[in-house]
């Protein structure tokens, strides 16, 4: 056999053999490239803090969660173990009252998954405003925004179809001075950003559930405008919003619930 004719076979060898290779990977490609998972995101409020206690302005300022803060956010775990809810994935905002709380709820739970901080999950930032009591706050930025008073600024500075909680917002960015309150819009679109990011990459890594602790205000000012669902109500601390995340859509199933929480309190 020559050898020019033994280095042509050995050519085709390896021809033959790679191909079949790459008709392999291409099948396995079509076998594990199934559609993205459908992702099931608990979106819960903080704990009750200090401020919250102390009925101030929190924004972007951190207090610790108070005793009773950190109990019922275990009390959220129990109520949701009892249900038999597991998260494939823990997020929260990178303020410490949200990151407690995601903590505190896996431990009622009994699970131990990493927490991961996003910015994008934060509350709002009420400027010069935060650590303000709120029961003068409304005469301070009337008088902030040039005022007599906050009726007037309302009557003049709120658009007529926005809800309760875009306003509280935008009264704190319309009357900042100092130039870090967010207004309304922005605060939507980041949260919004970050929450379908978050599902997004769930459901990449073959979705399931997915706890994501972030701020009162925030999550109402998401909510307004995304389901008839939304009703402009307080959001009582570790209460649960319930929202799908499917084909980079999200839908709302639920709003402010304690019922976990209330469960959890019996255990």
């Amino acid at each position: 056999m020559s050898k020019k004719w033994l280095a042509g076979l050995l050519a085709l060898s390896t021809l033959i053999f790679s191909g079949c290779g790459s008709a392999g990977d291409a099948d396995k490609q079509e076998q594990t490239g199934s559609k993205p998972a459908e992702v099931t995101i608990y979106l819960t409020r903080h704990g009750k803090t200090m401020f919250n206690e102390l009925n101030r302005v929190q924004g972007w300022s951190d207090t610790p969660l108070t005793k009773d803060g950190e109990k019922v956010a275990v009390d959220l775990g129990k109520g949701l173990k009892k249900h038999d809810v597991k998260f494939n994935s823990v997020y929260s905002s990178d303020l410490k009252r949200a990151h407690d709380t995601a903590s505190a709820v896996l431990k009622g739970s009994g699970q131990s998954e990493p927490i991961h901080e996003l910015e994008g999950l934060r509350e709002a930032c009420s400027g010069q405003f935060e650590g303000e009591s709120l029961d003068t706050i409304g005469a301070e930025q009337a008088k902030s925004a040039g005022f007599p008073s906050y009726e007037a600024y309302e009557a003049a500075k709120r658009p007529k179809a926005d809800d309760q909680w875009s306003w509280l917002d935008d009264a704190h960015y319309f009357a900042d001075k100092s130039g870090y309150a967010e207004s309304s819009q922005t605060v939507r679109k980041r949260m919004l950003r970050t929450v379908k990011k978050i599902g997004a990459d769930q459901s990449k890594n073959g979705g399931g559930n997915v706890l994501v602790v972030s701020h009162g205000m925030a999550i109402n000012v998401m909510l307004a405008g995304m389901t008839d669902k939304y009703k402009s109500a307080p959001l009582e601390n570790a209460s649960v919003t319930k929202i799908k995340y499917k084909d980079g859509k999200l839908e709302v199933l639920s709003i402010g619930d304690t019922s976990y929480l209330k469960e959890g309190e019996k255990l």
